[in-house]
């Protein structure tokens, strides 16, 4: 899924409703960039899928108190019965699961899940009209859907009663996938927003509108979205019946307090569109805040040399949590402009680019630069691989910018650095330019809304754009797909890039399960991206987290959609921890 920057919770406590929200159990979250909308088929990115998941659900999810990830049941009644030949999934969903109440269903009252609604939601990604930007994850994999996405490319109207072989309702509460071949990862999918579950009814009586008019089966309920400062969330009155889990790895066990009790634990969510740093860390520094990532301005000021927390913090009851995402924060090319098909340029680009200075000016020198494209964590990525391309070298990169036909930079046009409109990725930007500019290179600096640059982006209307990438699921194939051709806008792939050999060592890869044949070709591929500099690798970056005494059972995760269901205030000890402050 995701374009990812990383997202920034806090709880806001306003004075007008101060009282409220110490006496209640009420998340106030903030995230740093626009939502898009309310339809899982178009969340691509880590703010439209955190919200999404907050409504929708879908067949499986991870289990929240363990590591290594571990996919468990959500919707699903089970883990699926899979044929010998790796083919065909059969799997049977809960009964007795509602929709929320809506006008769209009779009497306004939401009616039970069925496994043909699984059906459609699939149907509906792959519907070529709606264009949705999760179609990569399914694509080439189902038996006759790609078939059917090519059959209604050129007509008016998609028909969503054909029979796909692949995609089938047996019964009431089983649906079935055939796979086109082996595909190790599928149940991964199911557990992205992506392929979370919508009602017909709801999408046919909104139209266009149905973005706005989230109706899920998960634990919060939202009435309807606006583009605005502020979405509210109440708990779903009609939530089935799930539990806080009653085991854990050996590292979550202090997390089990709360085990057995029924989710969600909190009565409503807030989120605040924030897009600026320094608010949110004021509203923290006097402690108004839930949970929030430490600003890089205020790194030095909270986290000691030893990458601990100040003793002035942990006297008001803060608590800090370290975690390394499996991320990759990147600047891509358009491959699709015949001027980045000059590799010469592409690497020289990258050699005028100061990955040391970023670490220490944007991430307080905690993230790891990025040799290519597999983080670390996962099979795929070398220890100790070494990027001949990484790593400022001002005369090698004017060297190869010669090579390239641009000696000084002279015929080569203006470039266009586009990247979000928040004061760290403005000031990435200016920074990428000062770069460029040591070898004669002259950039633009162009900031957008994160909705408008994810549309320029698809809509191939950019030249460089700054970006970021957290794990899907935890597989270098998820990365490793970033470059994959056939994946290119609206698909996950920006960038564009389109390599014959390496498309051919994906396609080889992504049906084989773990094996040291696997690892073998995701190194190949990792190697290639090295060498060919698709893109200008940057940084695998940590999180340096703080939360307030009174926010119980946070845990830092790269696949948290759904999890604030297992969020818990504890207004007591919220009293008294305020009075510190």
């Amino acid at each position: 899924m995701k374009t990812i920057y990383l997202v920034l919770l806090s709880t806001l406590l306003f004075s007008c409703t101060k009282k409220k929200d110490i006496n209640s159990k009420i998340l106030n979250l903030a995230v740093t960039a626009e939502i898009k909308g309310m339809d899982p088929i178009y969340a691509s990115d880590v703010y439209s899928g955190n919200e999404i998941a907050r409504v929708y659900e879908g067949l499986y999810e991870y289990h929240y108190l363990k590591r290594p990830y571990t996919l468990v049941p959500n919707l699903a009644e089970s883990q699926p019965e899979v044929s010998q030949d790796g083919l065909t999934y059969k799997i049977k969903i809960k009964k007795g699961v509602m929709f929320h109440d809506d006008a769209a269903f009779p009497n306004g009252k939401g009616r039970e899940l069925v496994a043909s609604d699984f059906v459609y939601s699939i149907m509906r990604l792959a519907d070529p009209k709606l264009q949705g930007l999760g179609w990569w994850v399914l694509q080439g994999k189902v038996e006759g859907l790609d078939d059917w996405r090519e059959k209604y490319s050129k007509t008016d109207k998609v028909d969503y009663n054909d029979k796909i072989e692949g995609l089938q309702a047996l019964d009431k509460y089983t649906i079935q996938f055939k796979l086109v071949k082996p595909f190790p990862q599928f149940l991964y999918s199911l557990a992205m927003p992506f392929t979370y579950v919508v009602a017909r009814e709801v999408v046919e009586k909104y139209g266009k509108e149905f973005i706005n008019h989230p109706v899920g089966t998960g634990p919060f309920i939202l009435p309807e979205f606006k583009q605005s400062n502020k979405i509210v969330y109440k708990k779903n009155p009609n939530y089935r019946k799930v539990f806080f889990p009653k085991e854990a790895s050996e590292e979550f066990e202090n997390y089990l307090v709360d085990a057995g009790k029924q989710l969600p634990l909190v009565d409503e969510i807030i989120v605040n569109i924030m897009k600026e740093e320094q608010p949110r860390w004021l509203s923290f520094s006097k402690g108004k805040l839930d949970y929030i990532s430490i600003p890089k301005d205020n790194f030095e000021s909270v986290i000691t040399p030893d990458k601990g927390l100040v003793d002035d913090f942990q006297k008001k009851g803060v608590s800090l949590i370290r975690s390394t995402g499996l991320d990759l924060a990147y600047i891509a090319f358009n491959h699709d402009l015949d001027l980045f098909k000059n590799v010469k340029l592409r690497r020289a680009l990258s050699l005028a680019y100061n990955p040391q200075a970023s670490n220490k000016l944007f991430y307080n020198d905690t993230a790891t630069p990025a040799q290519s494209i597999v983080p670390p964590g996962i099979a795929g990525h070398i220890p100790g691989l070494m990027n001949p391309y990484m790593g400022q070298n001002i005369e090698k990169a004017k060297e190869l910018l010669s090579e390239a036909g641009y000696p000084n930079g002279k015929g080569l046009p203006e470039i266009t650095y586009d990247c979000p409109a928040n004061t760290t990725s403005r000031q990435m930007g200016e920074f990428f330019k000062k770069q460029m500019a040591l070898i004669g290179v002259n950039v633009k600096v162009v900031t957008n809304p994160w909705p408008q640059l994810q549309a320029k982006i698809n809509n191939r209307q950019v030249m460089l754009f700054g970006i970021g990438w957290g794990a899907d699921y935890p597989d270098a194939e998820n990365f490793l797909q970033l470059l994959y051709g056939p994946n290119k806008s609206p698909g996950a792939n920006g960038s564009g890039y389109d390599n014959p050999i390496f498309n051919r060592l994906y396609k080889s890869a992504s049906t084989l399960q773990d094996s040291p044949e696997r690892t073998a070709l995701y190194e190949k591929m990792n190697r290639m991206a090295m060498e060919e500099v698709p893109v200008i690798f940057g940084m695998h970056r940590q999180n340096f987290i703080l939360h307030n005494g009174w926010l119980k059972n946070y845990i830092a995760s790269d696949f948290d959609w759904g999890h604030a269901k297992y969020l818990n205030v504890d207004i007591n000890k919220k009293k008294e921890l305020l009075k510190k402050l």
